[in-house]
């Protein structure tokens, strides 16, 4: 095994404590983890305090290269990144790869922005500019789904405006992400960025403390609430990308056998591990049975295994809690539902569930209103699309969604009326680091990447001169 350290003011080291990792593809011990206390905790703030001033006096191009070199860093060592991702986390290796390499491309987009001044107003009487601004502490705490990417779509601006940051993995995925601070520790001023791994108990006094600036939290909508209680004594900024309950809108002029193969892909990505993954998907009356048919053929056919083994295309869940979540929304699709495939957890080892879609199933069951995350999707029948659209949008979520037809002008129509931060059309998942994303509803606050994504890590001030 390898020896993992926490990143703390710019060394590496040991933890108060350990925490074992484990392989959720077997079920055995894959590290031991170095495991931090509150003291270990208050260190890394201090270091993070105590880094700002230099680190927000460089030039911002200085900041840039710095990153640059980190996603050189990281490029370099891709192969190394994707097998360990797949082993704590349990996704096939070809999705960990694709991980890395958006992670790398993030962190490159990142390095070549700048926060140039802006000039509101300047005439014979006054001259007004827009100054951004860094925040200070920036606490970053990422979940288990995508520790990778969600780790560096956080620190990459907040470093590049001038923050810096005390990073958090999930306890049940914390190797990749203190490999990543190997590569920070080389090239990163001592306290830049700080990584303390916890057990899930940690998290309250890191987003309440006083000298933290600025939360960003990618989790569930029900933890996003305590972040930000935790965040009303010092009015801490925040960004929180929380739950989803995405639909998919399946118009009545669609080739069913050209549409189910995308529709599979955007529910069973990494297991349904997803928060922008299909959960709910509206099916045209006209349309329905062959669909989900379509839909059962396919999910029969994938390839549920570790996600190391050639030919693997869905892994396991990600840790225990998950399989034992998901097996009841599985109860509950059978007593509620139609299983057309699947619904059943694969009787071995690892944390396998069978590719589960599910019809003939009402509006006001678990599997419907819920996030389900993980490969159980209901296809859900309609006769007409305002009535589609009314059902998608009755929900507590609003991350995003999916809208499949072949007259784009009506597709887009449909579009329009959904309420969610995102909309896709005729594709799923297509991000970049150019365009932002967040969520309406409860499913977020604030956006990331794009350009509002760098600015969400600065505060803005105003210069009013006369001249």
């Amino acid at each position: 095994m390898n020896e993992f350290k926490l990143l703390i003011d710019g060394k590496l080291v040991a933890g108060a404590a350990t925490l074992d990792v484990i392989n959720p593809a077997s079920e055995e011990l894959l590290a031991v983890a170095p495991r931090a206390d509150i003291a270990q905790l208050e260190e890394a703030i201090a270091a993070a305090k105590a880094a700002f001033p230099a680190w927000s006096a460089k030039p911002v191009r200085e900041r840039g290269a710095l990153l640059g070199r980190v996603a050189d860093a990281l490029e370099a060592r891709k192969d190394e990144f994707a097998r360990l991702l797949t082993r704590e986390q349990g996704k096939p290796l070809s999705e960990a790869v694709w991980e890395i390499t958006f992670s790398t491309d993030i962190i490159r987009y990142h390095a070549e922005l700048d926060l140039p001044y802006e000039v509101l107003k300047d005439n014979a009487t006054q001259k007004i500019v827009r100054q951004r601004m860094p925040l200070g502490v920036v606490a970053a705490i990422v979940p288990w789904n995508f520790p990778v990417v969600l780790l560096v779509l956080k620190l990459a601006p907040a470093l590049l405006a001038g923050n810096t940051v005390v990073a958090k993995p999930a306890p049940t995925t914390p190797l990749t992400t203190l490999l990543f601070g190997e590569i920070c520790e080389q090239v990163l001023p001592a306290g830049t960025l700080n990584i303390i791994v916890d057990n899930n108990d940690l998290g309250g006094a890191l987003s309440s403390h006083p000298d933290v600036a600025k939360v960003a939290f990618t989790g569930s909508t029900t933890t996003g609430k305590k972040v930000m209680s935790g965040a009303t004594s010092t009015l801490k900024r925040l960004t929180l990308e929380l739950g989803g309950n995405d639909a998919a809108i399946v118009l009545d002029d669609v080739d069913p056998v050209e549409v189910a193969p995308k529709l599979l892909v955007a529910a069973m990505m990494n297991a349904g591990q997803l928060c922008l993954g299909a959960k709910r998907i509206y099916v045209h009356d006209s349309q329905y049975d062959r669909i989900c048919e379509e839909l059962g053929r396919l999910a029969r056919e994938l390839v549920v295994d570790d996600g190391l083994k050639q030919g693997t295309q869905m892994g396991p869940l990600q840790n225990r809690a998950q399989f034992e979540k998901v097996k009841g929304f599985l109860e509950d699709a059978k007593r509620n539902g139609k299983i057309v495939a699947g619904g059943e957890a694969l009787g071995r080892k690892g944390y396998f569930i069978q590719p589960t879609i599910v019809r003939d199933i009402a509006d006001d069951t678990r599997l419907v209103t819920e996030e389900q995350f993980g490969p159980v999707v209901p296809v859900l029948r309609y006769s007409d699309v305002d009535d589609a659209i009314a059902r998608a949008n009755n929900s507590e979520y609003g991350l995003a969604g999916t809208v499949w037809g072949t007259d784009l002008d009506r597709a887009f129509c449909v579009a329009a009326k959904i309420e969610t931060g995102t909309v896709w059309i005729n594709k799923f998942l297509d991000v970049s680091p150019d365009i932002p994303f967040g969520g309406a509803k409860q499913s977020g606050v604030g956006e990331e990447l794009g350009r509002e994504g760098l600015e969400a890590y600065t505060q803005a001030k105003i210069i009013n001169m006369a001249k």
